[in-house]
């Protein structure tokens, strides 16, 4: 039986590193489960998944020039379904929606001008951005003086 890329195998597991698993393979050869192939989920310790001398059956992922052997677990196992999915039923991305345009004390920094009907000029577009920053320059510096306690301009006396 030769091993080619994407044959499904059965071996044993004959050791255990904190990168991977070893697997005796037929014809005396051994293949490596690399320590990111061995599940769909974080794999802390290889330990919590595989023993050895288990019996293990194995997707060979790659073959190198020097007859290294990669293998595979998790490409024989279903897609794992992540963690906000399972709760929400929608992907994680959605799930985060939930955040959008919260700012700090209810403030919308986009919300300035109401939005012309056709499409603004140059000078409308620097206009406005120049405002809203000097509205965010305003609101920090007064943040930033109030958690001074007072006006920066006491500090020479």
């Amino acid at each position: 039986m030769a091993l080619d890329k994407g044959a499904v195998i059965e071996g044993v597991v004959t050791g255990i590193t904190n990168f991977g698993a070893f697997v005796q393979l037929p014809e005396n050869k051994v293949g490596l489960i690399h320590i990111s192939e061995v599940s769909n989920v974080f794999v802390k310790d290889v330990h919590d998944f595989l023993k050895v001398k288990e019996k293990v059956t194995v997707k060979v992922v790659s073959i190198d020039d020097k007859g290294k052997i990669g293998l595979s677990l998790k490409a024989l196992m279903p897609a794992a379904q992540p963690e906000a999915e399972k709760r929400t039923g929608e992907p994680k991305h959605f799930e985060s929606r939930r955040f959008e345009n919260k700012r700090p004390e209810g403030k919308h920094f986009h919300a300035g001008a109401p939005k012309a009907a056709g499409p603004m000029s140059f000078e409308d577009k620097l206009s406005r951005f120049m405002k809203e920053s000097d509205d965010r320059l305003l609101d920090l510096k007064r943040n930033t003086e109030s958690k001074r306690g007072g006006s920066g301009a006491r500090r020479g006396d």
